[in-house]
């Protein structure tokens, strides 16, 4: 592998700087990816874009559609129902394996990103509440001591943010009040993490992650008959 130029991003960071991207909802279901943008973005060449595209591609957040080149995935409702059940199979062992192993400090960086995604909630700050709504469950994984299971569950993290880019409810005060609902079931879980319950902490697991994707509406909501005396007249 050749040297870097001074300044030039590695494969990683560019990597991570469209994950974060991504987590951030900055990037929505359906964007573009022109090569020559992101090359000139990252201050790179696109020879050293196109791997990353195809990585994630392999992650599935990102589609590559021959002769049209790629765009961030526009995850369908049967894609998103299965990355919630991916995630109930997950995540409840991850809890388990984060209270066999978690130090006291790992407990409390899980109360501090719950304080930061209830302070941005409250500053309407929505993009980064979701952010650090992932991050808490990425910091279970990453305790947990699992790296097969961690990994996977953060390529289901970064899915999950397309599906709630897609599916959510668009009334902005549906959306504060889903992310509030998602603190207040953090502390639940994290309450149950600090007592040792495993099973508590597990079925809490599984409720927060049913009530999210109750949450989803696949259905568009219906149109408005058109007035016809108006537009005929």
């Amino acid at each position: 592998m050749m040297p870097l130029a001074p300044g030039q991003p590695s494969d990683n960071d560019m990597y991570e700087r469209m994950v974060s991207a991504i987590l951030d909802h900055r990037l929505p279901p359906g964007t573009k990816l022109v090569e020559d943008r992101l090359a000139a973005a990252f201050g790179v060449s696109r020879t050293r874009v196109r791997p990353l595209l195809v990585r994630l591609a392999n992650e599935q957040v990102v589609t590559l559609t021959p002769r049209r080149g790629a765009s961030i995935a526009q995850p369908t409702p049967q894609e998103a129902r299965e990355v919630f059940e991916a995630r109930r199979l997950l995540e409840p062992r991850l809890v388990e394996l984060f209270i066999a192993n978690a130090a006291a400090s790992d407990i409390a960086a899980l109360r501090a990103c719950i304080a930061d995604e209830e302070a941005a909630r409250a500053r309407g700050d929505m993009r980064r509440a979701i952010r650090l709504s992932g991050d808490f469950h990425l910091r279970i994984a990453q305790a947990a001591g699992h790296q097969t299971l961690g990994r996977i569950l953060r390529e289901l993290v970064s899915r999950t943010s397309l599906i709630l880019m897609a599916y959510s409810p668009g009334h902005t005060h549906e959306r504060e009040d889903a992310t509030a609902c998602g603190c207040r079931e953090h502390r639940a879980l994290v309450d149950a993490i600090r007592l040792r319950d495993a099973p508590e902490a597990a079925r809490r697991m599984l409720d927060h992650l049913a009530r999210i994707e109750r949450q989803l509406e696949f259905t568009p909501p219906a149109s408005a008959l058109p007035d016809l005396a108006a537009l005929l007249a």
